[in-house]
């Protein structure tokens, strides 16, 4: 989709989306659920859809979804982390969106919410990987997720936040090839310059990172 019609779409459907935006804070903040250092979770949630805002024309084929795309930016920890069930988005979703919309906003909700696990592995494993690589927009919506991450990591200066973003780079090279069919179809796409918008955070120095061998972004 052109950049022009994705933001045309976004004006046009602004109101929506703003509802959407609240009740997903709301869902999060009755839970009390909070991001980082005691930030309201709504904050992580805006950053995800910073991510789809500003890249959102490169996956998206349709007007149709682009407000299923938005939805599941707002509550893709929904199920994971605010006591909600497959069925309990779906409701949620019939309620603001066609019933199709609403099969593929949920759809990407379910994609992205982690396995039960002991460890960080063990929740993102090869079946979850698997899941988010087959459902339409999951892996873009996925690696807004990361980008969000990964922005306030870089942002901060405290224990919590180095030792973050230095996991993050770690596991990057693994990350995009889990996420990444290497579809033809848009939908499924990685798109190199969101790619490049982690590297840039994550990397202080890109030329000396390549030269180094440290150009993991150039293969997405």
């Amino acid at each position: 989709m052109e950049r022009n019609t994705f933001e045309t779409c976004m004006q046009e459907y602004a109101d929506q989306i703003e509802h959407i935006r609240q009740q997903a804070h709301a869902l999060h903040q009755s839970v009390n659920q909070t991001y980082g250092d005691h930030l309201p979770y709504g904050y992580h949630l805006d950053m995800v859809v910073s991510g789809i805002r500003d890249f959102g024309h490169l996956v998206c084929t349709r007007q149709t979804d682009v407000l299923p795309l938005f939805f599941g930016g707002y509550y893709h920890d929904s199920i994971e982390d605010a006591r909600q069930t497959y069925n309990d988005v779906m409701k949620t979703a019939r309620g603001m969106l066609t019933e199709e919309q609403a099969f593929l906003a949920t759809e990407i909700v379910y994609a992205l919410t982690n396995d039960k696990g002991r460890t960080r592995a063990e929740r993102a494993g090869e079946k979850y990987y698997k899941g988010i690589r087959e459902t339409p927009y999951a892996p873009f919506v996925k690696l807004c997720d990361r980008l969000a991450n990964i922005t306030y990591s870089c942002a901060g200066v405290d224990g919590s936040n180095i030792r973050m973003k230095e996991v993050y780079k770690s596991e990057m090279p693994h990350f995009l090839a889990s996420i990444n069919p290497h579809s033809q179809d848009p939908r499924f796409q990685v798109p190199q310059e969101t790619v490049l918008r982690l590297a840039e955070c994550l990397i202080d120095d890109l030329e000396r990172a390549e030269r180094d061998g440290q150009d993991w972004w150039h293969e997405y």
